[in-house]
């Protein structure tokens, strides 16, 4: 028997230092907290809408070989998905989400010690690979409640980065830069600095917003999920548009397996019923413009959104904090970024009509006594 110690086997000294910390506090957990039912998920940015009805059929077939491995390759999603965008297959690569594709670029392209840069407030995920990996973080804060792209340019520059994140549109504000502004943040960038440019809401944004795709530049890797406007969040599917030297990386390290069989059934029928989409798409315009007019109306002022979700301007840390609270306290979940300027909002889900009707009756009854809190 070997022998055994109080205190079991160390980590590694990188893990063992980094602080222990929970990124996000899921509404699941918040129901064991109260005890009680979340009336309004309305905090991760999820499809209310749920997925294609192709997509239902697609996965529940699958179900009945969920005996099998799934496609390592993922081929034949990539495929359709090299079709849709107009470029071979040697171009996509498929992940768990695009959480797990920002894993492994820091694996593969920042060594220990190395720097990436990223807005201060951003996603919070790349972060975390980051540190895991034992890479360093150089944070820009937010202007005028965007990415502020002249300023992490710079200090990508100065700091010598080799990675730099950017979400367009972004998370948490919802706001986005043009193609043209992106093409010059680009090239402000070190030439050996490669961008992560994660398009998770792209469907949701303007055409403006939307650079075309040169899957020949090896400066930036396009990173897009089915966890938003596809409704797929749970079967946590994503992929990356690069040079085919970047996916060949990726390839040496990848889970190979990882991307499971219903994920990749439903996504792929997902991906041929643009119809269902485009209802999506046009339902969720519609929720941005009727949060615009609660916000109005209640002295709330919102933040122009290219997302399927609105941030709420409390004015102040200590209001949004206090309406956060005020929600939680009648079972809605939304979430408050952490980060200054940043901090003030409060950021929500565009819901069904039902459940957007439901959210304006309760932040209608608690704004008046959170505001009047505050001010006194």
């Amino acid at each position: 028997m070997l022998p055994s110690t109080r205190h079991g086997v160390p980590a590694t000294r990188l893990v063992a230092g980094l602080p222990a910390t929970i990124p996000f506090v899921a509404p699941e957990a918040l129901e064991r907290q109260s005890g009680r039912p979340i009336a309004l998920r309305l905090g991760a940015n999820e499809s209310v809408f749920g997925p294609s009805p192709r997509a239902k059929a697609a996965m529940n077939a699958a179900v009945e070989r969920i005996a099998w491995y799934a496609d390592p390759e993922n081929y034949e999603l990539r495929a359709a998905l090299a079709r849709h965008h107009g470029v071979g297959v040697e171009h996509v690569s498929v992940g768990c989400g695009i959480d797990d594709l920002l894993g492994l670029v820091v694996r593969a392209y920042l060594d220990a010690g190395e720097t990436a840069v990223t807005s201060l407030g951003a996603y919070p995920t790349f972060n975390y690979h980051v540190a895991g990996y034992g890479g360093r973080l150089e944070r820009v804060p937010y202007r005028d409640d965007r990415n502020d792209l002249e300023a992490l340019a710079e200090a990508a520059r100065r700091v010598g980065a080799r990675l730099a994140f950017l979400a367009n549109p972004d998370n948490p504000t919802g706001s986005w830069h043009t193609a043209a502004d992106l093409a010059a943040f680009v090239d402000a960038l070190p030439v050996d600095c490669l961008l992560l440019l994660d398009e998770a809401y792209v469907e949701f944004a303007p055409a403006e917003a939307v650079p075309p795709l040169d899957v020949a530049d090896p400066r930036v890797v396009r990173l897009r999920t089915f966890s938003k406007a596809h409704g797929m969040a749970g079967a946590r599917i994503g992929y990356a548009l690069a040079t085919p030297e970047t996916i060949q990386t990726f390839d040496k390290i990848r889970l190979h397996f990882g991307v499971n069989l219903v994920a990749q059934a439903g996504a792929l029928a997902s991906l041929g019923d643009a119809a269902y989409l485009a209802g999506v798409i046009a339902a969720v315009a519609a929720g941005r413009e009727d949060y615009t007019r609660l916000g109005a109306a209640l002295g709330i002022p919102t933040l122009p959104a290219a997302t399927n979700f609105v941030a709420f301007d409390a004015g102040e840390p200590a209001r949004a904090r206090a309406l956060l609270a005020a929600l939680v306290e009648r079972d809605v979940f939304v979430r408050m970024p952490g980060a200054p300027p940043l901090d003030r909002l409060v950021r929500v889900t565009v819901g069904t009509p039902e459940q957007r009707a439901l959210f304006a009756t309760i932040l209608e009854e608690v704004w008046p006594e959170v505001a009047g809190r505050a001010e006194g």
